[in-house]
């Protein structure tokens, strides 16, 4: 093909998106953005990070041996409650972290306000056996469904 040099010259990473530019970026780019060498000089490595998507903040939720998720059903396990996300819940949730470009730390702070009024409620509420979060109680903030356990209701 045919190359040009000056102003006329087309730019060959105009067709590059802004993740594969980041890629790209020196440390003389970032002295050029204006950080002072002396601050440039501690940096040894740039690192670039994707964007999590819904499906790897769903994973985050559910995979870790300390996941958010595992943590609150062995809080309320202590009471004697089974806790159950349903899986549209587990998406709504990431759906929202992933909108508010907040990443895996937003989750935290989500499942806290969802889980507030539950965490108040099951100590409180005798013969508890389950609790369910749906994905309207994430949307909507409707109530979490309570399941009372069998054998005390007879």
């Amino acid at each position: 093909g045919k190359k040009s040099i000056g102003f006329t010259a087309q730019a060959t990473n105009q067709n590059l998106s802004d993740v594969e530019l980041y890629r790209e970026v020196t440390h003389e780019d970032i002295q050029k953005y204006g950080l002072i060498p002396e601050l440039v000089g501690r940096l040894p490595v740039i690192a670039v990070l994707d964007v999590l998507g819904v499906d790897e903040l769903v994973k985050i939720l559910k995979e870790p041996k300390n996941a958010l998720i595992k943590q609150y059903q062995t809080m309320l396990k202590m009471d004697g409650v089974s806790l159950e996300f349903e899986e549209e819940a587990l998406d709504a949730i990431a759906r929202k972290a992933h909108k508010q470009k907040t990443g895996a730390r937003g989750l935290r702070a989500i499942i806290e306000e969802i889980m507030l009024d539950v965490m108040y409620h099951v100590p409180n509420e005798k013969d508890l056996s389950k609790c369910i979060i749906t994905k309207d109680v994430v949307d909507t903030r409707a109530n979490a469904k309570f399941i009372k356990s069998k054998s005390k209701l007879a």
